[in-house]
């Protein structure tokens, strides 16, 4: 049973996660012919203050921008 994880930043929009798990989904199905209703999707959200890029919150940088 294939599981994919994905984290990434909050902001994205519920139709925006609904198309990702089902293109992760067909992608797996696609690649190693795995049946779609054994795929599983789990995303997980973070704050950029709980993301860093070379050990700086996502949040002082995006600040600076």
């Amino acid at each position: 049973m294939p599981f994919i994880q994905v984290t990434m930043m909050e902001g994205r929009t519920v139709e925006q996660k609904h198309e990702l798990m089902k293109q992760l989904t067909d992608a797996v199905v696609n690649s190693i012919g795995s049946d779609p209703s054994r795929v599983r999707v789990a995303i997980y959200e973070v704050t950029p203050d709980e993301w860093a890029v070379a050990g700086e919150a996502m949040s002082v940088i995006q600040a600076r921008k």
